[in-house]
């Protein structure tokens, strides 16, 4: 196989990347990473220095390709396939670019910093940060409510890169912080997502791990149980 991917099934940025490439149709070999595990710690150490999942490997080119939009983008140029998740046209990629690193810097960050917060132990949680985060979290939600109005996919006119950014950003940001409720907008547009058999498969691949989310006990039921 000449790609592999090194991830999570657990992990929020994983999920953007498996996406793109179930909805590419691109042939790959994914290999979980046990970071408690010091072997494979120490093999994926040597991959990549900085050690953060995911990253891409591609032997075939000699490669080795880190951080998820770099990833998705580098399969778009080098491995195209039934799904183009970015368009042509150079405003309209620019466009794409904008909206994932909004979901990344403003809806994933955010999520983790208080999903971290609640791992920690009762003497180490900061309750500022998890405050601001929190903050940037409903600031985000008013920016998506407003340009999601009138649309069907968050940048361009057909599925893109920045979908694939939105829907773990939103899956796990949904849980912390709730947004169903007042942003009907955001809340059709995720399921928009979610019904997607990319997303459906990326899910069920979790499925098995969400035992070990720290607020698993507020996972929605219906991401429980395989889709009927």
């Amino acid at each position: 196989m000449t790609l592999t991917l090194y991830s999570h099934p657990l992990a929020s940025f994983c999920h953007k990347v498996l996406i793109a490439l179930y909805e590419n149709g691109t042939p790959f070999r994914n290999v979980v990473v046990d970071l408690g595990d010091r072997k494979a710690s120490a093999e994926f150490f040597a991959l990549w220095t900085l050690g953060k999942i995911p990253v891409l490997r591609d032997d075939r080119r000699g490669q080795t390709v880190p951080e998820t939009s770099i990833i998705i983008e580098y399969i778009e140029q080098h491995y195209a396939g039934q799904q183009a998740l970015l368009p042509s046209d150079e405003a309209a990629r620019l466009d794409v670019r904008l909206w994932d690193r909004i979901f990344d810097l403003y809806v994933q960050e955010p999520m983790q910093a208080i999903v971290a917060d609640r791992r920690r132990s009762e003497g180490e949680k900061d309750p500022l940060a998890a405050a601001q985060a929190q903050a940037t979290l409903r600031s985000a939600y008013e920016l998506l409510e407003e340009r999601l109005s009138g649309r069907t996919w968050i940048a361009a006119d057909a599925f893109s890169m920045a979908d694939c950014a939105a829907v773990p950003a939103l899956f796990y940001a949904g849980i912390v912080a709730p947004f169903a409720d007042d942003h009907p907008n955001l809340a059709a547009y995720f399921d928009r997502l979610v019904a997607r058999a990319s997303v459906q498969r990326t899910l069920a691949e979790a499925r098995p791990y969400f035992a070990l989310f720290p607020f698993k006990a507020d996972i929605p039921a219906r991401f429980l149980v395989d889709p009927a």
